[in-house]
């Protein structure tokens, strides 16, 4: 059956009726909420990554500390900006991350969006070489952390120390590398990571539009992936996942918050993002049964092999836990397989 995850932006203020006031509120609810998501059948526990903002931003010691209170549930990320990122620092981070999990780090990277901060990771100390972009960057960045974490001799080893040759960075975690996501948010870089041997993770909006529905694009997305990954001839079988806001009116509280959304939220939003125009998704806000049926008709979720409902994480444990039990129980089924 269709993997079900849920992924927490990790929004924090100090505002009337929000649950997380405090960094330190979002950070424990988010470990929290994974312990549940688990015991009730959910398969991923996600977290987005934003710098310079009050959301989450450093996500390997939370990742950790979900590994080590849970045991089955996959835990990700979607996604790591790796304009901000040391390849050796995150190699290791992301090795020990694995190690505690057993196994179950999904990490989902990418170039990053828009954001708070202009140019914000070169406050970080990385910077563009002369005729780069950023996004160049980023993928430069990703090179050297894969070859990192497939064991690539990365600093050579001191003679005064009786060693000789290259070192790799460690720990290891063997397997890391079939389990690297790229958020692809195009049709032309969802190619372009079927040929790095990379997964497809692909979000609630596209940096393009060609007047089709959302799911339409998207799909074609996924079969555009697909096809490439075969043309590379890659052995294994990727993995894809789409995010989706889902919300299920299940009681009072939940229509109190979203009911009056269900109607002006049920449609595509087109946008301009990045200079261009940019598909944003629908959100899927009703009753269950209602929900599982627009969700049966949905190109790129049936497509998916992964789907990840981002949730309102200001709103605590125990209503993003009944949310995720009802998306389990309800709606899953109609996902498909």
């Amino acid at each position: 059956m269709k993997r079900i995850g849920f992924l927490s932006f990790g929004h924090w203020q100090q505002v009337p009726g929000s649950f997380t006031p405090t960094a330190q509120d979002v950070l424990l609810q988010t470990i929290d909420l994974a312990v549940a998501a688990e015991e009730m059948g959910v398969d991923g526990a996600y977290v987005r990554v934003h710098h310079f903002a009050r959301q989450l931003a450093s996500p390997f010691p939370l990742l950790a500390a979900m590994a080590a209170r849970t045991s089955r549930i996959e835990i990700g990320t979607g996604v790591i900006d790796m304009r901000y990122e040391n390849s050796l620092a995150m190699a290791e981070n992301a090795a020990a991350a694995d190690l505690i999990s057993d196994g179950r780090l999904q990490l989902g990277i990418s170039r990053g969006s828009p954001e708070t901060a202009e140019r914000g990771y070169e406050s970080f100390g990385h910077f563009p070489l002369e005729g780069q972009t950023d996004a160049d960057l980023a993928r430069q960045t990703t090179d050297g952390f894969r070859a990192a974490i497939a064991g690539a001799a990365v600093a050579r080893a001191n003679p005064q120390m009786g060693a000789a040759g290259g070192l790799a960075i460690q720990p290891q975690s063997p397997g890391l590398g079939d389990r690297i996501w790229w958020g692809a948010g195009s049709r032309a870089t969802a190619v372009w990571t079927a040929e790095q041997g990379m997964n497809l993770m692909s979000s609630t909006l596209l940096t393009e539009d060609t007047g089709v529905p959302f799911d339409e694009l998207q799909a074609e997305q996924i079969a555009m992936y697909r096809s490439a990954w075969a043309e590379a001839g890659h052995t294994r079988v990727p993995r894809v996942s789409v995010s989706r806001s889902i919300l299920p009116i299940i009681d009072d509280e939940t229509r109190h918050y979203f009911g009056l959304r269900a109607q002006a939220d049920a449609k595509d939003q087109v946008g301009h993002l990045d200079g261009g125009l940019a598909r944003f998704g629908r959100s899927y806000i009703g009753e269950p049964d209602r929900i599982a049926a627009e969700l049966a008709e949905d190109a790129a979720v049936q497509a998916a092999d992964t789907v990840l409902v981002t949730i309102p994480n200001q709103l605590g444990v125990g209503f993003n836990a009944r949310i995720l039990e009802s998306i389990v129980r309800d709606i899953r089924p109609a996902l498909g397989d």
